[in-house]
């Protein structure tokens, strides 16, 4: 039996001419398919650089809002206090300033009480005054009709004086 080791044999030839075809099909696929799928990678890793960087644009840009935020609301509570001490002091000003209109017309009031109370007592007193004429021309009359005696002269008077008294 003899073995045919032909098949087993190396031909120098068709070593070198698939080692050309390799080269061949390697400088073909580098000139139309890696350049190719170099671009689209370098693509894909720009887009997802440029994503990240958005991201982290947005991301410093919500930051910077939150602490625009933070700071807009600290001067809210800052003016609303301001506001509420102001409305207060308002408040108390306008309270005292009624207080006052108040107390200013309470005097008023009582100086025209105390005006009116002093004609009042003018008038009684000019009425008294008619009054205790009326009375001494009443005396007068009965002196005249009557003689009068010094007992009785001081008993009249004595009259008159607690006449005068009573009216009062």
């Amino acid at each position: 039996m003899e073995t045919n080791l032909s098949f087993l044999s190396i031909d120098v030839g068709t070593i070198i001419f698939t080692l050309c075809n390799l080269l061949i099909l390697f400088f073909v696929f580098k000139k139309f398919l890696f350049g190719r799928v170099h671009k689209i990678l370098d693509e894909r890793k720009n887009d997802v650089a440029e994503r990240f960087q958005k991201a982290d644009d947005a991301m410093e840009h919500a930051k910077k809002l939150e602490t625009e935020y933070t700071d807009l609301m600290e001067g809210a509570k800052e003016k609303s206090a301001e506001m509420m001490r102001e409305a207060t002091q308002n408040a108390q000003k306008r309270s005292e300033q009624i207080l006052a209109e108040a107390r200013a017309d309470a005097q008023q009031r009582k100086a025209q009480a105390e005006e009116e109370i002093e004609r009042e007592k003018k008038r009684a007193q000019n009425e008294l005054k008619g009054e205790i004429s009326e009375l001494a021309v009443m005396v007068a009359q009965k002196v005249v009709e009557k003689e009068i005696n010094v007992n009785d002269h001081d008993r009249f008077i004595n009259d008159f004086i607690e006449n005068v008294g009573d009216l009062k």
